[in-house]
């Protein structure tokens, strides 16, 4: 028997209430989803907006920096070229000045050179005029006395020799004299003091060939010649300067040692000399250059207070500066 159930229409009210209740919780989900994905999404936009800005503004940053590093380069470049310019110019200056230098030193060794001989002249002169006056006087001697006959000496006849040899002061009296014997010492004047013997030559002589072999930079040569016009004239000038070229010599061949102490020799024992300011000038770089900073910018220092108008007291005052040393030392405060 089958049996036939029957739907009331309370029971389908009811069940359509029951399938109705969740569906409104849907809807409000699926809103609030689609606002969320929306704002989500603006945001996507305005965070692509931002960085398309930045990007915008990096890129003209990035264009400011590049032109700021090209006009750095450009400058770097006009200031390196700014620089060498100054160098060749401060070498050509101070090439100049080293001629200038160079030839101020030549000429003083020539007026040296000429002051040895005005020496060596007035010292013969002075001997020829001694012998001078030696001849005056004999001839005064030999002079006879008024109303005297020649021959004779005043107040008697012409005296003899002993065993009747010919007369003392008479006419033959001459004939027994070397005839290389010198007029004043045959009528018995005094005989001029003879000068030492020397076999060296005149200090012109020696000291122009020193010199010459020191320009053709036969240094050991001209060293050796220096030191004889030393020895054999230890208190001329141009001992002076023999003292100064053999430092030169030393400074040359790198003794900075034995060249300062040869400078030191002109400073010291020939203040009047015209090398004493170059002298100053290369003990100084002497000093420098045995890394004796203080030493040698105090001789500069001092060569530029003593010779402050010298070439030497420029050349001074450019090394101060390519040193960064101000040319006066600063005082304590």
């Amino acid at each position: 028997m089958t049996l036939h159930r029957t739907f009331s229409p309370t029971r389908i009210a009811c069940a359509a209430a029951l399938l109705a209740i969740p569906a409104a919780p849907a809807f409000a989900v699926n809103r609030d989803m689609v606002q969320l994905q929306t704002q989500v999404q603006q945001l996507q936009d305005a965070v692509q907006h931002l960085q398309q800005s930045n990007d915008e503004r990096m890129g003209v940053l990035r264009d400011l920096v590049q032109q700021s590093a090209d006009s750095v380069n450009k400058m770097s470049l006009a200031v390196d070229a700014l620089e060498k310019r100054m160098n060749t110019q401060n070498e050509t200056a101070n090439g100049k000045v080293e001629q200038v230098s160079g030839q101020v030193q030549t000429l003083n060794d020539s007026v040296d050179e000429v002051k040895a001989r005005m020496n060596s002249l007035e010292k013969t002169l002075q001997a020829i005029q001694g012998q001078q006056q030696s001849i005056n006087a004999a001839l005064q001697n030999m002079v006879p006395g008024a109303g005297t006959p020649a021959g004779t000496t005043p107040g008697g006849p012409a005296e003899t020799s002993p065993g009747g040899a010919a007369p003392i002061g008479g006419p033959g009296a001459a004939s027994n004299v070397p005839s290389n014997t010198p007029f004043a010492t045959q009528q018995g004047a005094p005989r001029l003091p003879a000068p030492a013997a020397s076999n060296a030559p005149p200090i012109g002589d020696l000291y122009r060939q020193a010199l010459a072999d020191f320009m053709a930079a036969k240094y050991p040569l001209a060293s050796s010649e220096f030191h004889q016009v030393i020895e054999n004239y230890p208190d001329e000038t141009l001992s002076g300067n023999a003292y100064f070229y053999l430092g030169e010599i030393d400074y040359r061949a790198g003794h900075f040692a034995e060249a300062v102490k040869n400078y030191d020799h002109v400073i010291e024992h020939f203040p009047a000399n015209p090398k004493v300011p170059v002298s100053r000038l290369h003990k100084g770089s002497a000093l420098l250059a045995m890394k004796d900073r203080e030493g040698g910018i105090a001789e500069m220092r001092a060569l530029i207070q003593r010779f402050p108008n010298s070439p030497e007291a420029s050349q001074a005052r450019t090394k101060l500066s390519g040193l960064g040393v101000s040319v006066s030392p600063r005082r304590p405060s």
